[in-house]
């Protein structure tokens, strides 16, 4: 080989190399934070005593609920003043089976004072969906969107995962991808739900 074919053929090398320890990085810095150990009893134990609004939400907790849009808004109408936070999710989307154990978390550390609700967004049946919940339980329902619509109505992003915060007044924040840590998650939400 000549010297300049070497020169080149190293310096692919290294763009390899820096290209696989990049991939492995970033593969192990968007690892999955896993399901929680707690049941939907213990889940709902820890969030009783909640306002009456909050303690419908727990008592339909990883229900799958009909009625689209309309019945969403109702909720949401019914939910005014109180600090809201809704993730558009779906199992068939990677990013929200990364994120959905952190949702587990904080939906039941927060669950006291902020309601949480799901947008199960362009799911191919129901099934599917509470096949996913019996893996990872949530605190709170979500409204089944099997078109797409409803998740676009209310992210305003035909992406996923969306969420969206609501504060007491009503001011929402959206944040288009998915969260990476409990940390960041409680964060969005002191920030975007509590005014914190």
């Amino acid at each position: 080989m000549t010297p300049k074919r070497l020169t080149i053929a190293a310096a692919a090398a290294l763009v390899l190399v820096l290209l696989v320890v990049g991939l492995v990085q970033l593969g192990s810095s968007s690892s999955p934070v896993p399901a929680s150990t707690l049941t939907l009893t213990q889940m709902r134990a820890r969030v009783r005593g909640s306002p009456p609004a909050l303690e419908a939400l727990h008592a339909q907790a990883s229900e799958i609920l009909s009625g689209g849009l309309p019945a969403l808004r109702a909720r949401l109408a019914s939910l005014r003043g109180t600090p809201i936070v809704i993730n558009k999710w779906a199992s068939w989307c990677a990013p929200c089976r990364a994120e959905f154990g952190i949702f587990q978390r904080v939906s039941v550390s927060r669950g006291r004072g902020v309601a949480f609700l799901g947008i199960d967004s362009e799911e191919s049946s129901r099934a599917n969906a509470l096949a996913f919940l019996r893996s990872f339980p949530v605190s709170y329902p979500s409204y089944y969107d099997q078109s797409g619509q409803m998740g676009t109505a209310i992210t305003d992003s035909t992406f996923t995962p969306v969420t969206v915060f609501y504060n007491r007044h009503g001011s929402l924040f959206i944040h288009q991808g998915p969260y990476p840590s409990v940390a960041k998650l409680e964060q969005a939400v002191a920030r975007y739900a509590l005014d914190a």
